[in-house]
């Protein structure tokens, strides 16, 4: 058994967190529609508060809820322009992956349209004898 007085250096104790467990509260960090409209526009350029509201749709006070959200993650950042309180993303790879998010939700969506038309009565070519 080994004991610690007062002149022993204690180890810092360090819990390793796996990539995966990150990676997950990264997407739940995403995983709000208007944190998804947030991060689109943002996308398209910097944007004070007040220019977002009308493109969101929600209250100001719910919108800086999700701002703060997300700020507190890291995926943006904000400045004051006088009055108003302008926000950007940190990292242009975040617009990269709303493109992505965009193109796999493009690609399943025709799947499953595709599915559906297969499964149509009318839409099956060959005659049931």
């Amino acid at each position: 058994m080994i004991s610690l007085n007062a002149d022993t250096p204690r180890q810092p104790s360090v819990v390793t967190v796996p990539l995966y467990q990150h990676k997950a509260e990264f997407f739940k960090t995403l995983g709000h529609p208007v944190r998804i409209r947030v991060l689109e526009l943002l996308s398209e350029r910097e944007r004070a508060v007040a220019d977002m509201l009308p493109e969101v749709g929600i209250e100001a006070a719910h919108l800086s809820q999700q701002l703060a959200i997300l700020r507190r993650a890291g995926v943006v950042a904000s400045r004051r322009d006088g009055a108003n309180v302008v926000y950007r993303l940190t990292s242009p790879e975040v617009a990269d992956l709303l493109k992505v998010a965009r193109s796999i939700l493009s690609s399943l969506l025709t799947d499953r349209a595709e599915l559906l038309n297969d499964l149509h009565p009318g839409s099956d070519p060959t005659p049931m004898p």
